[in-house]
């Protein structure tokens, strides 16, 4: 999250793929520890005004977490609200 904090988008973004790429050698798809990478990149493009590849992630985050995590873990939420966020910054209400 440092490079993501310090304005450094695309390399944010670039060292989240590479995460991801690691994580998809040695875990299953869809395991629930990729649901956070997908999340944080989805922050980044959020940050970036890519709104649409911001959905994206943040929508396979949901995806996961939803097979992952029971209906009412805070995680959740959190996901939805990122989507939400999302739609609010693109002006649809």
């Amino acid at each position: 999250m440092m490079k993501n904090d310090q304005g450094e988008y695309q390399q944010a973004v670039n060292l989240y793929k590479k995460t991801l790429e690691i994580y998809r050698k040695t875990l299953p798809e869809g395991d629930a520890s990729l649901a956070p990478t997908y999340n944080n990149i989805g922050q980044v493009y959020n940050n970036m005004g890519e709104y649409s590849k911001a959905l994206e992630y943040y929508e396979k985050d949901l995806e996961i977490a939803k097979k992952a995590l029971p209906p009412t873990h805070p995680n959740l939420a959190n996901s939805y609200n990122n989507i939400g966020l999302v739609y609010y910054n693109m002006g649809e209400y």
